[in-house]
């Protein structure tokens, strides 16, 4: 976690006037409660009104509100262009989600990050997309959010017809083509499934916990083996 994010979400934690102790703090946060004194300290000295002492435990009085987000013009141009992104090539809810995103953003900048949103000239076009695949989309990343098998009717490339069962892990974006990293129960491996040639999906009841072997992470470390084996070779 960055360093602005764990601030912001150390006065998220203390907002409403409870007492929590350093320990808790760097509990949820998972770091030392040194670090959480250096940030309470630091936090102290910009202005928010932080109350409490190491040992004892930190509060903040209601009625304070973080100042404007402020983001240099890089970032602004990559939230922007990443909403219009995910708008024009994510999910149905996605898309609906991103366009909210962009409002909040433009509602809670100074005039002048808002007028630099405003004139960001990055658009995506997505005519290829369809209605079945958004819907798809979403359905493939609750499923991926809540650990459920999908079962799937898919045609290859060749259009040849197999039924599988997979474990969804997660979404990849190529440009143009959505697929599912999943591990298939079938071959006892990882494989990726395009979106678009999925005939039907269906959730197959169960759900399923991450088993040593059977994760993203595992994945990503076969494919960085796989890497590694070809600039050898």
């Amino acid at each position: 976690m960055r360093r602005a994010d764990r601030l912001f979400q150390i006065v998220q934690y203390l907002r409403g006037g409870r007492l929590v102790t350093a320990a808790r703090l760097a509990g949820w946060l998972e770091v030392s409660e040194r670090t959480i004194y250096r940030d309470i300290a630091d936090l102290q000295s910009t202005g928010v009104p932080i109350e409490g002492e190491a040992g004892v435990g930190y509060l903040m009085r209601d009625g304070y509100d973080l100042p404007p987000l402020m983001f240099s013009h890089d970032e602004i141009v990559a939230l922007v262009a990443g909403a219009r992104l995910i708008r024009a090539w994510g999910g149905a809810d996605m898309a609906r989600a991103a366009e909210e995103a962009l409002i909040k953003i433009e509602t809670v900048l100074p005039d002048g990050e808002r007028r630099r949103a405003g004139q960001v000239e990055i658009h995506a076009i997505a005519e290829e997309m369809t209605q079945d695949i958004r819907h798809r989309i979403d359905r493939v990343e609750k499923a991926v959010d809540a650990r459920r098998r999908l079962s799937l009717s898919y045609q290859d490339a060749e259009a040849r017809p197999s039924k599988r069962t997979v474990r969804p892990l997660g979404l990849w974006f190529w440009g143009k083509v959505w697929t599912l990293v999943a591990w298939c129960e079938l071959r006892g491996d990882f494989r990726m499934f395009r979106l678009d040639r999925i005939v039907a999906m269906d959730e197959d009841g169960s759900t399923f916990r991450p088993e040593r072997g059977k994760t993203l992470a595992d994945f990503y470390r076969a494919m960085e083996v796989q890497a590694d084996c070809r600039d050898i070779s």
